[in-house]
């Protein structure tokens, strides 16, 4: 499994959202962009995670950059995701886990003392041209946001 490095290109993507639509990497061109990677909707560590997220949107939204999340659930699972917590922020879906081999957040890794295949909690933060610049990998849902935003410079509460 390869992982992407800061100065790459970030491979492109097109999913379906939480609404119903779809959103492409080069919908957000001339932005910066925060894509995060989660397991699973509506786990206690992914919860945590997204509410950090939305509850300090407008100060990354600020710096410029726009936030998403992907993860491998199913659409309707993720719409009931941003209706229960009030998410503000477009979730994408990678049921295939296509996207997520391609950025490298899906494969081998530990968990609980044991190797398992699958989602690695990752981080990625992408250009205005579509390139890496930040790759984070086997992030802590608690805190991450902070330790981010502060990578980032970007003030959060």
């Amino acid at each position: 499994m390869s992982r992407l490095e800061p100065g790459q290109p970030a491979p492109a993507w097109t999913l379906p959202t939480a609404d119903g639509g779809e959103l492409s990497l080069s919908d957000l061109a001339g932005r910066k962009v925060v894509l995060y990677v989660y397991p699973a909707a509506m786990t206690p560590g992914c919860t945590t995670q997204a509410c950090d997220f939305r509850d300090n949107l407008a100060v990354f939204e600020q710096a410029g950059y726009a936030v998403v999340g992907i993860s491998p659930d199913a659409p309707a699972r993720l719409a009931t995701f941003v209706e229960k917590e009030g998410l503000t922020f477009p979730l994408v879906s990678d049921e295939s886990t296509e996207v997520l081999t391609a950025y490298g957040a899906f494969g081998e890794k530990t968990s609980y003392g044991r190797t398992v295949v699958g989602v690695i909690r990752s981080t990625f933060v992408i250009d205005e041209q579509g390139v890496v610049e930040l790759a984070k990998y086997n992030v802590k849902a608690t805190g991450h946001v902070a330790s981010l935003a502060k990578q980032l410079d970007v003030p959060v509460g």
